[in-house]
């Protein structure tokens, strides 16, 4: 869905450094300094508004997240939700997650969500799904091993190609939901868009991967 132009966007980002970090790339290493706590680290990619990302963040003080979101006119969005929480545990990132493994070092991330992902359904596009192997490979540098990839999806093209994608990448599949809401999870955090498919009872499908290697710590 194509977002609304924000004239204020870059002025917004600009003068709100504090929470839309500029020059991710600059922190390798160095995230929980920010936080000023050792507390694990969660990513979102795709943050979009930021619902979920706020909801993880009241509900999980203990833990860090940080949220990367491409397009400008929405990151300000989620901002302005966690200027409003007064969430001293999250920020974000308006970067591209192609370059995701460029921002974090080895091990430096202890979960993954990726929720309501563009599907790419085209094949030609295929290298672009956040599932995809080239993304995987990053995902396993920079999480602690064990540590989970959580994905949501509406999609069930892109949640079939996911599954297929996790298990020839070695991943052990913690979890296969082919409708999440069917089980009332109190725990789950809904995104703006799964509140809008769980009004019309469309099915939402959620798994677990897990990147898995002997001797490693958590």
């Amino acid at each position: 869905m194509r977002q609304r132009y924000k004239p204020w966007a870059n002025d917004y980002i600009k003068n709100n450094s504090h929470l839309i970090i500029p020059n991710a790339s600059d922190y390798i290493s160095k995230w929980r300094t920010l936080f000023n706590n050792q507390n694990p680290i969660h990513l979102e990619i795709g943050t979009g508004k930021g619902q979920f990302l706020v909801g993880m963040a009241k509900q999980y003080p203990n833990i860090n997240f940080i949220g990367i979101e491409l397009e400008k006119s929405v990151i300000v969005v989620a901002a302005q939700k966690m200027q409003e929480a007064n969430l001293k545990n999250v920020l974000l990132l308006n970067e591209n997650a192609m370059d995701v493994s460029s921002f974090f070092s080895a091990n430096e991330i202890s979960g993954i969500y990726l929720n309501f992902s563009d599907p790419w359904p085209k094949n030609r596009h295929e290298k672009r799904r956040l599932t995809y192997h080239t993304f995987l490979e990053q995902y396993k540098v920079i999480l602690k091993p064990g540590s989970e990839v959580v994905l949501k999806t509406d999609n069930q093209g892109l949640f079939e190609y996911s599954l297929v994608s996790f298990s020839q990448f070695g991943m052990t599949l913690e979890e296969v939901n082919l409708n999440l809401h069917e089980i009332n999870d109190s725990q789950n955090i809904m995104t703006e868009y799964e509140e809008k498919f769980a009004a019309k009872r469309q099915a939402i499908y959620r798994c677990r991967a897990a990147f898995f290697d002997s001797g490693a710590q958590d």
